[in-house]
């Protein structure tokens, strides 16, 4: 997304730091889905990496299934659920 590409740009030049916060939908025990929200945001700090930032500016952490922005339980509801949020 245009607005990402520019996001990553501010975080760049700026002295900025973020935190990315990895999250899993309910299916899946407690520990896999900390460790599934841990890849996803670790795979976002990668990219960001990639991407000129500094991996001192980035850090993670996960959340796994306890902080749902979508209740239900249907693919809508799963998929809403499966993110990694940048703070």
């Amino acid at each position: 997304k245009p607005q990402s590409i520019e996001q990553i740009k501010q975080i760049k030049n700026e002295n900025i730091k973020i935190t990315l916060a990895g999250h899993a939908d309910e299916r899946g025990t407690r520990e896999y889905n900390l460790a599934l929200g841990q890849r996803r945001a670790e795979s976002v700090k990668d990219y960001f990496i990639l991407n000129g930032i500094n991996s001192s500016k980035v850090s993670v952490k996960s959340y796994g299934e306890e902080r749902p922005v979508a209740s239900g339980n249907d693919e809508m509801s799963y998929s809403k659920n499966r993110r990694v949020e940048i703070n």
